[in-house]
């Protein structure tokens, strides 16, 4: 058995029934590469059970202490059942991508069981009316439990489900796999320990914590860092239902990065950061609801060290970047969010990476339970504004990808929507082969953005924009 950290933790306790904590992600592959052109489904169960051994994620599910005095736990389920975790269903004809997405948001909607292991995959086909696919391709859903992996750990975890060949290899193994013995009275007993240290933890915490707190008042003082003080509030801030939509829309790599070389300094972040604010700036104003002042977007970055990169679960820091929505131009914008994207991680940096995480540590499992749902009861959830949308980074693949033997065609991801932001945005590479792209997906409250296609296209709009003043203005 393992004990979840407080950050993973805060996911589970968090999640409300608008608010399922899971992330996901849709892979397209074709068969054609595989053995004899085709992968049967009996031929995914045998791999994902011939991989199992490989990830813990699998068979592990959550384990309650008694009374909520402490963070829960990872068991091995004793009653785990490959075949109730991958489901194989099919498009409605003619399954075009319109489709498949009404597919995908209905399905990511849905929260995971909490009774068994956190995850689960959907193996959808009858794609043939999908433009730009070849013939005969199938996807691929996979819903993980935030509380399980984040965006690194998820790179991970999609290696031990692909081989780099459309040969699959086969995984010998001389481990006897037993379920956990779960012990309420060990975990009462560990809650109790740990009782009596948190108040050492919090004094040590306050002591490292003060100093640093010192130093950044005064450097926001003399302006060496600014602060974002100020947040406006749009139509994806408020409560959000329970129905989801997802969208996506896919660049070429290697024109995002010409776009990073025409301004010193600047990333390839700071250009989809870019085409967000541009999308989010023409949504908004064809609903005559475009702020004055700039939005702001929450952006998780990985605060691993490199002896904890094969470490599972969430260790992200959080920074905030102002996208600077309020300027028209895209390359004067490119430039302006460049500056604010230095300030953020010099902020982030002083005021340390990892407070996000000590602080979850620090709070008992049932008091951050109990706060949680009586914020999001209550409505405090919705009565300040910390972000207005969400963007991350998932590292996509560097190599060829096959599944099965089925070459890997196309990938997308979608995250959870957090309380009072409606909007959330997952940038992913895929930089394989010569062609590369890269890709900005969706997710939304579907009350707050009911035409993800029109902001697809606001998203398309802003990249075009965007490459022909920087490339050929």
């Amino acid at each position: 058995m393992q004990q979840l950290s407080g950050q993973d933790a805060m996911f589970i306790h968090s999640e409300l029934d608008s608010l399922p904590q899971h992330i996901g992600g849709v892979t397209i592959y074709d068969q054609s590469t595989a053995p004899g052109g085709k992968v049967r489904f009996k031929d995914i169960l045998a791999l994902l059970e011939n991989r199992v051994h490989l990830s813990p994620i699998f068979r592990r599910k959550l384990v309650a202490v008694p009374f909520g005095l402490g963070q829960p736990y990872w068991a091995e389920d004793a009653g785990f059942n490959m075949e109730y975790h991958v489901r194989h269903i099919a498009l409605p004809k003619p399954g075009d991508w319109r489709q498949l997405f009404i597919l995908v948001s209905r399905l990511h909607s849905r929260p995971l069981s909490r009774d068994k292991p956190l995850w689960e995959m959907y193996v959808i086909e009858g794609l043939n009316k999908v433009e730009g696919l070849p013939k005969n391709c199938f996807a691929v859903l996979l819903k993980i439990h935030h509380a399980a992996m984040d965006g690194a750990t998820g790179a991970q975890f999609t290696s031990i489900m692909h081989d780099l060949t459309p040969e699959v290899e086969h995984f010998e193994t001389d481990l006897v796999w037993q379920p956990d013995f779960v012990s309420k009275t060990r975990m009462l007993g560990k809650a109790y320990i740990d009782a009596w240290k948190k108040p050492m933890e919090f004094y040590r915490f306050v002591k490292e914590t003060a100093p640093v707190l010192s130093r950044l008042r005064e450097r926001t003082e003399d302006q060496s860092l600014r602060t974002i003080d100020h947040k406006e509030k749009t139509r994806f801030q408020g409560k959000i239902s329970r129905h989801r939509v997802v969208e996506c829309r896919k660049f070429d790599f290697h024109q995002v990065r010409a776009i990073k070389g025409t301004v010193p300094g600047a990333t390839i972040n700071d250009v989809m950061l870019t085409i967000v604010a541009g999308a989010m700036r023409k949504y908004l104003a064809s609903k005559d609801e475009l702020p004055e002042e700039t939005l702001v977007a929450g952006c998780p970055i990985d605060v691993r060290t490199p002896e904890e990169k094969a470490a599972g679960g969430n260790m992200v820091g959080m920074m905030n970047v102002a996208i600077r929505t309020e300027i028209e131009d895209p390359v004067a914008r490119l430039v302006a969010i460049h500056d604010e994207s230095e300030n953020a991680k010099a902020y982030a940096q002083a005021l340390g990476p990892r407070l996000m995480m000590d602080i979850t540590d620090l709070v008992p499992g049932g008091i951050l339970a109990v706060a949680l749902k009586t914020a999001a009861s209550t409505g405090l959830t919705e009565a300040s504004i910390m972000q207005n949308t969400y963007v991350t980074n998932v590292p996509g693949p560097a190599v060829q990808l096959y599944f099965c033997g089925a070459l890997q065609v196309d990938c997308m991801s979608f995250g959870p929507l957090m309380p009072n932001v409606g909007l959330f945005h997952i940038v992913y590479s895929n930089v394989q082969n010569k062609k590369g792209f890269i890709s900005i997906s969706i997710t939304a409250c579907r009350e707050m953005l009911p035409d993800p296609a029109f902001y697809a296209t606001c998203l398309q709009e802003s990249f075009d924009e965007l490459a022909e003043a920087a490339l050929n203005g």
